[in-house]
């Protein structure tokens, strides 16, 4: 019985002002049957440091994250206060 942990990126969104959603799922398997899957969410906002993100969640980014969707992001945050 060998129990193997796995961690992979398995979902990617661009929401409404450009941030980048991106959902890991953590999966234990037992004999290559799954016996867990667990998820955690974070959401990048447009201009974040994307370094130590996998590749697929940063070519997302930089395709998405032009200089006007990074100025329309900013007086966003800047209209929030």
């Amino acid at each position: 019985m060998a129990l193997t942990k796995s961690v992979i990126v398995d979902k990617i969104e661009v929401l409404e002002r450009g941030q980048v959603g991106v959902r890991t799922a953590t999966c234990i398997s037992e004999d290559g049957v799954e016996l867990s899957r667990t998820f955690h969410r974070q959401v990048l906002a447009p201009g974040d440091d994307t370094s130590g993100q996998e590749a697929r969640v940063i070519a997302v980014a930089n395709a998405t994250w032009t200089d006007e969707v990074v100025a329309d992001w900013e007086t966003y945050l800047a209209s929030l206060s």
